[in-house]
């Protein structure tokens, strides 16, 4: 580990002591040096950088109510990381449990008239949707939350605690496997 990584982490777990000890100074300390490290550390991860501002806060937010739980014998940062972690799937959970507006529902085809161009092939969704059916749970869940959903391979990651790499691959061999039993 590089030493300004040990050096950060000692800073701030310092000052996370010192403020379960009451020292206000030290809490905001702590809170102002942590801030823009959260920020750039989710940014990178968001579809939208602009959420990040609202994932930094709920950070900041649950660091002040979890305090009392961080152990001063312990690294500081991986005690950050998993309340960044938490908190960003949970605020990706919750934007995207908002997108149902944006969905249709496959057996209901009466948009069919007007979204879809060549009508005597729709019966072919029902062909689709039973290869999508017989894949396993998992990988039928990635697939559709990136290629149907329209999630990111670095969302699908975040909320399933998966690799970019892994996601990708798996959707990559899953397209491969229908297309095989599509034809």
């Amino acid at each position: 580990m590089s030493s300004h990584y040990n050096s950060k982490n000692d800073e701030w777990a310092a000052l996370a002591v010192k403020a379960q000890a009451g020292d206000t100074r030290a809490y905001a300390d702590l809170l102002r040096a942590i801030a823009p490290y959260i920020k750039n550390y989710v940014t990178p991860s968001l579809a939208n950088p602009d959420w990040a501002e609202d994932v930094t806060q709920n950070v900041l937010i649950s660091v002040h109510k979890s305090l009392k739980t961080y152990s001063g014998e312990r690294p500081f940062k991986p005690w950050l990381h998993a309340i960044i972690n938490f908190r960003r799937t949970d605020f990706l959970r919750r934007h995207y449990a908002g997108r149902a507006d944006k969905t249709a529902p496959l057996e209901n085809l009466d948009f069919e008239g007007e979204y879809v161009t060549k009508s005597p092939y729709a019966g072919e969704l029902k062909d689709i949707e039973a290869a999508l059916d017989a894949l396993p749970e998992k990988q039928k869940k990635l697939f559709i939350m990136t290629k149907i959903e329209g999630y990111s391979a670095q969302e699908v990651a975040d909320v399933t605690g998966m690799s970019v790499s892994a996601v990708k691959v798996s959707v990559h061999r899953t397209a491969a496997k229908l297309k095989q039993d599509l034809e």
